[in-house]
């Protein structure tokens, strides 16, 4: 089986998918999925900017298996040609063969040597920050109660994985001569500072906050800018900032807290650029509950369970929309993103293996 999945895998990596700069069509990739899913009822939907969902179903499935085919850029760093797949040593190495395209590879060696009910769901703007097709599907009658996410888990489910929201906040200042009386309330960059502080000293104070293996809260000002020149007032300033929350923690809560933190009078701007909801989602209560639902199912399907994770996943949108849904894919984020990134041979030959039982039975053998 591992043939096939390299043999699938050599032919995605050489697709240019990456994201940006969003330049993905209904072709190319779509093209090679349909040739090698016979017999699946297939529907290909551009939701534009380089985002398309392909879904291919056959029989009556109730859960779906879903995988985003877009990548990052490449960079100077990679040491061969990133969309020629390389097999060295234990290692397939090529631009997505980690995030997440050896997935997609081990579905469709599934799909061809399996006949029973399946369901995989294609998607190539995961890594835009725009879940167009994710979105665009919920919002469907899609009939399905359960979702498999893949992302490098190392073969394990992941139950539960972190928020994430990008916020871009502007100040307001007074120009004027810095060696004013009223420099230091008048500087929106002296604002967007003292915002700094607090929202930091607030961050700290949450370290105590845990759910399951995950504790406190995650929070990063990416970038500050403003101002002219040394001896004059700010008159405005840009501040970018973002944040990871628990499962149990309330995001629209925490944007009130961050957004109370500024000066009402210099606080020109504030919006949510990106959400992405925790995995489960919901109060205390509620996350919980669809936690334990989430490890029966992965306990019903033979899969090991794994630890929580900081990163985000569109996991977290099916959980939102009702399904039952983990994460479990070949790999390890630590690869994903880098250079010469790579998959374990044999994390490709478990996954693979995984997806044909699950197929033939649903249930562990």
């Amino acid at each position: 089986m591992l043939a096939k999945t390299l043999k699938h895998l050599d032919a995605l990596v050489g697709f240019d998918t990456r994201n940006p700069p969003r330049e993905i069509g209904t072709g190319g990739i779509f093209d090679y999925l349909r040739a090698q899913l016979d017999g699946f009822d297939i529907e290909v939907v551009d939701h534009g900017a380089g985002a398309v969902s392909m879904l291919a179903v056959r029989g009556t499935p109730t859960r779906v298996f879903n995988v985003h085919l877009d990548t990052v850029p490449s960079s100077e760093a990679w040491s061969a040609d990133p969309h020629v797949l390389r097999v060295e040593g234990d290692r397939a190495i090529g631009l997505g063969a980690c995030d997440i395209k050896g997935a997609a590879a081990g579905l469709l060696t599934a799909a061809s040597v399996t006949e029973g009910d399946a369901a995989f769901l294609f998607s190539t703007d995961e890594e835009a920050n725009d879940p167009r097709c994710i979105a665009a599907f919920l919002a469907r009658d899609h009939g399905f109660r359960e979702a498999i996410i893949a992302e490098p888990t190392g073969c394990e489910a992941v139950l539960a994985h972190r928020g994430i929201s990008s916020v871009l906040m502007k100040f307001k200042g007074m120009a004027g001569h810095a060696s004013g009386a009223n420099a230091m309330q008048a500087s929106a960059l002296h604002q967007a500072m003292r915002w700094g502080g607090r929202a930091l000293d607030h961050v700290e104070a949450q370290a105590h906050q845990r759910f399951g293996g995950l504790t406190g809260l995650r929070f990063n000002i990416g970038r500050v800018e403003g101002g002219i020149k040394a001896n004059m007032i700010a008159p405005s300033a840009e501040l970018r900032f973002g944040f990871r929350p628990l499962p149990s923690m309330s995001i629209d809560g925490l944007h009130d807290t961050f957004r109370g933190f500024a000066d009402p009078d210099a606080l020109a701007h504030y919006e949510e650029t990106f959400r992405g909801p925790s995995l489960p989602g919901g109060d205390v209560a509620d996350a919980e509950r669809k936690r334990l639902e989430a490890r029966d199912l992965a306990d019903e399907l033979g899969l090991p369970i794994g630890n929580v994770v900081d990163f985000w996943t569109e996991a977290s949108l099916f959980s939102q929309a009702g399904l039952t849904a983990f994460v479990y894919g070949p790999g390890d984020i630590a690869q994903a993103h880098t250079a010469d990134e790579w998959v374990e041979l044999r994390q490709l030959q478990r996954y693979t293996e995984s997806i044909i039982r699950i197929l033939d039975t649903g249930r562990p053998t």
